[in-house]
C-alpha cells in the first residue's frame, strides 16, 4: 500500500464509526462492563474525537504533507505499549505507524482491549492489505523501535529494557490551568470539562490550577458543581471522592469541596482522582518561570489569556487535541519517519 491507499482506508474507517453500527455499539458496551471507568458516553466521546480530528481526509492530507513519507519495502516493526487510562488513547500512535508505513506490534492495555481490535478489524475489512501493518501481541519481541506509555514507575523499566533501541518513552503528565479571577461563568464551566471529562484520568486533564491570591473559589466551585455534579453519581468516582475526603480529614488537611470535587493547596501537579491542586502566583514573570521549569511534568496548559513563551489551549479544549498535538511534545511522525 502507498500513502494514498493508507489515507483512503482511514477515511473509509471513519464512515463506520457511528452509533448505529451494532458491532461497534456492542464493543462500547463490552468495554463498559469490563472497565467501569469506560462509560458508554466516554467511549463514544473518544470515537467521535478520532473520527473528526484524526480521520478527516483534508486533515490527514495536510498533516502528512509536512513529512517525508516514502513508499518502502523495508517495513520496520514498531512496538507499541499502549496506555489504558481513557478509551482508545493509543490510537494516535497506531495510526502514525500505519500512515508512515511501519508495522505496529501492539501491546494492548488490559484496561482497554476491545475497541482497538475492532478498529483494526474494520480496516482489514475495508482493505485486506492493511493486515500486514498490525499485530496484537502479548509480549514484545523482534522489534526495531518502541513507543511505550506508562506511569513514572513503569517508564523506568521501559528505559532499562528499550533504551538501546530507537524509542519514545512517556511517563505521567497532567494539564495545568492558569486563572486570572476574571473568567466568565461560561469560561469557568468550560474549564470544568478539562477537569472532569474522562473522570480526570487523562494526561490532558487539569489537575493543577495556578491562581491569583484573591481568587473567589466559592464562585468557581458552585459553577463546577452545577455543571458536573453527575460525576459524583458514578460508583468508582464517588468511592475515590469519599476516600479522599476521609483521608484529608484524618490528616487535618485544609481543603475546599463541592459535591464532586475536592480542591486543596498543594505544590504537586498530579492530584488524586476527584481532587485538584492549586498554587498562587504573584507575577506574570513568575508564572512563566514556573511553567517553563515544570514543562516535563505538564502535558498542556489551558488559559483564557495568552502567556508569553507558552503554548496554551482555550478552556474546554484540553481533551480535544488536534492530530499534530503530540503527547509530551515529541513529534511521533518525525520519529517514525527517521528510524
Amino acid at each position: 500500500m502507498n500513502l494514498k491507499d493508507r489515507i483512503k482506508a482511514l477515511v473509509e474507517l471513519s464512515k463506520v464509526l457511528n452509533k448505529d453500527n451494532e458491532e461497534l455499539a456492542a464493543k462500547v458496551l463490552q468495554s463498559k462492563l469490563y472497565n467501569q471507568w469506560f462509560t458508554e458516553e466516554n467511549s463514544w466521546k473518544s470515537i467521535e474525537a478520532i473520527k473528526t480530528q484524526f480521520l478527516d481526509e483534508s486533515i490527514l492530507n495536510d498533516w502528512t504533507s509536512k513529512y517525508q513519507i516514502k513508499d518502502r519495502s523495508d517495513i520496520k516493526k514498531v512496538g507499541l505499549v499502549l496506555a489504558g487510562n481513557i478509551p482508545l488513547v493509543g490510537w494516535h500512535d497506531i495510526m502514525c505507524c500505519f500512515v508512515v508505513g511501519h508495522k505496529a506490534l501492539i501491546k494492548l492495555s488490559d484496561k482497554d482491549k476491545f475497541l482497538t481490535p475492532f478498529f483494526i478489524k474494520q480496516l482489514e475489512a475495508i482493505d485486506s492489505r492493511t493486515s500486514q501493518y498490525f499485530e496484537i501481541i502479548e509480549r514484545l519481541k523482534d522489534f526495531d523501535a518502541v513507543i511505550a506509555t506508562g506511569s513514572n514507575n513503569t517508564s523506568k523499566y521501559f528505559e532499562h529494557y528499550f533504551g538501546k533501541y530507537p524509542h519514545i518513552i512517556r511517563a505521567n503528565r497532567n494539564a495545568v490551568a492558569v486563572l486570572t479571577g476574571k473568567e466568565t461563568d461560561e469560561e469557568i464551566k468550560n474549564l470544568g470539562a478539562d477537569i472532569f471529562e474522562y473522570f480526570g484520568l487523562g494526561c490532558r486533564n487539569v489537575s493543577m490550577c495556578l491562581v491569583p491570591q484573591d481568587l473567589n473559589w466559592e464562585r468557581y466551585l458552585n459553577i463546577w458543581h452545577e455543571g458536573y455534579k453527575q460525576y459524583a453519581q458514578h460508583n468508582k468516582y464517588k468511592n475515590n471522592f469519599d476516600h479522599n475526603v476521609s483521608l484529608f480529614i484524618l490528616n487535618k488537611t485544609k481543603y475546599m469541596i463541592s459535591g464532586s470535587l475536592i480542591v486543596k493547596e498543594d505544590p504537586s501537579i498530579a492530584s488524586r482522582i476527584s481532587s485538584m491542586h492549586y498554587q498562587c502566583y504573584n507575577t506574570q514573570e513568575g508564572l512563566t518561570v514556573y511553567l517553563t521549569d515544570n514543562k516535563d511534568l505538564i502535558q498542556c496548559v489551558v488559559s483564557s489569556n495568552e502567556i508569553e513563551g507558552i503554548d496554551t489551549f482555550r478552556f474546554g479544549h484540553a481533551q480535544q487535541p488536534k492530530i499534530n498535538d503530540y503527547a509530551d511534545g515529541v513529534d511521533t511522525m518525525n520519529f517514525l519517519t527517521t528510524i
